[in-house]
């Protein structure tokens, strides 16, 4: 990938809102060559689309929690996913390896919610969960360029 493709990357995962003629201004190039460059990058699916960040804590969803989780069954945990996707606080769903099967990111709104969610959690995927609870975020989805 060459430089220019990488700087716009940049630019727009900082600010997927940036116009093309400020990205044009970024990078010495016009603004339709910005807007071509852009296109060529979303044909080839390294940017796979826009989405509006909403702020957790102006929802009231303050607590935020790291959960994994280990099923009871290894043939099923793959089931695991489907099983909570109904549970609108978990925010994130990552299949990993070591002990256990899955880890979740979820936000609610305090700690009586959490331990209900994760009684659903239990529940709804007949899996154990050891929960680590977030204290600050010092940095988050920043891009791999």
């Amino acid at each position: 990938m060459e430089s220019t493709d990488r700087q716009i990357l940049t630019l727009l995962a900082t600010d997927g809102r940036m116009s093309y003629t400020d990205i044009g201004r970024e990078t010495g190039l016009s603004t339709s060559a910005a807007q071509q460059r852009v296109r060529r990058l979303e044909q080839r699916g390294l940017i796979t689309g826009y989405r509006a960040e909403l702020s957790a804590d102006a929802l009231g969803l303050v607590l935020t929690a790291f959960s994994e989780l280990k099923g009871s069954d290894p043939a099923t945990d793959d089931q695991i996913p489907e099983r909570l996707a109904h549970l609108t606080n978990i925010v994130s769903c990552y299949s990993v390896a070591g002990d256990a099967s899955y880890i979740l990111i979820v936000q609610v709104e305090t700690p009586g919610d959490l331990e209900t969610l994760l009684a659903h959690i239990r529940t709804a995927a007949g899996v154990s969960t050891l929960t680590t609870l977030v204290l600050s975020v010092p940095f988050k989805d920043r891009p791999v360029l």
